[in-house]
């Protein structure tokens, strides 16, 4: 089981490590790619494999409009972690007095002297320290003094383009479900509790339950073929939701609502696990009730049809 640290007090047993910095949001092929090399030096050296990433992410701390971000959260993120045969990860608070901090006193104090790291893996773009102003070639410069080596893969192309966080948000947010899922080689998931609602689903014979989708990036707002399951369980149930606004309603808040299919019982505080399958059409607004429930029944034939 994977080892977590709040802070770089690490036991011995997990000093000198290959150590892996970023965010890792969402985990895809791209970060795959690395972490499968990160086992080879595993292999190779007889060493653990750490991962260093931040809470809340440093774009998130440093612009508080940016609300809807996140690709997975961080509960997503360590289980993803433990599938990839990590070791140890330290979630170091992102707060004003770690944004402070010199770059040169990153590298000696912390990746130095507190973890003693062998191999330090980042991405060629990774900046750090004060106003950002550590970069690779700095770590680089420093790799004889304080005795790691710096490795630093190409990204990962497909179809000429560079797989990244921010490629899967831009396709979120355009509905491009079947992209984005094979970049991530998983199904696209949210997490949540779920809330008391207005009930308006029930009302017109839709029964639905409504999740807070907090910091997650906003899908394309429209109506999607899921599958869903209670954090717990491993049994899913296939379903239908919608996340957006409910323009029919006037709704204001960003609701994902989630009706599954021959379910019946009380899912009111129960964390749920949403992964969505089908980009089936985006959101709009009806005129009256009688011509929603009638798109809704066209969407539940769509979505009991996909696999």
């Amino acid at each position: 089981m994977i080892k977590l640290y709040n802070n770089f007090n690490i036991q011995n047993i997990h000093k000198k490590s290959i150590i892996l910095i970023g965010n890792f949001d969402g985990l895809h092929l791209g970060h795959q790619k690395l972490f499968y090399l990160a086992k080879k030096y595993k292999k190779k050296f007889s060493l653990k494999v750490g991962v260093l990433t931040f809470e809340p992410m440093p774009k998130m701390y440093f612009n508080k409009e940016i609300k809807n971000f996140r690709i997975s959260n961080k509960k997503q993120k360590i289980n993803l972690l433990n599938k990839f045969n990590v070791d140890f990860v330290i979630i170091k608070k992102f707060n004003k007095k770690f944004s402070k901090i010199k770059s040169i006193d990153f590298i000696k104090k912390i990746l130095s002297k507190k973890l003693n790291a062998r191999f330090i893996f980042v991405s060629n773009n990774f900046r750090f320290g004060n106003k950002r102003e550590g970069d690779v070639r700095q770590l680089i410069k420093y790799e004889h003094q304080c005795n790691y080596k710096i490795i630093k893969p190409k990204p990962l192309l497909i179809k000429k383009k560079v797989v990244s966080s921010t490629l899967i948000r831009n396709y979120l947010q355009k509905g491009k479900l079947d992209k984005i899922n094979k970049l991530l080689n998983r199904k696209w998931s949210i997490e949540g509790k779920v809330q008391k609602g207005k009930k308006l689903g029930k009302k017109i014979g839709f029964p639905t339950a409504n999740i807070d989708i907090e910091d997650y990036v906003l899908g394309c707002p429209g109506v999607y073929a899921v599958r869903a399951k209670m954090t717990k369980s491993s049994r899913y149930l296939k379903g239908i939701a919608n996340l957006g606004y409910r323009p029919t309603f006037n709704g204001k808040k960003i609701l994902l609502e989630v009706h599954l299919f021959n379910f019946s019982g009380n899912l009111y505080n129960k964390y749920l696990t949403v992964e969505f399958l089908k980009f089936i059409r985006k959101e709009k607004k009806f005129k009256n009730i009688d011509h929603l429930k009638k798109q809704i029944k066209a969407d539940l034939l769509i979505a009991k049809k996909i696999k």
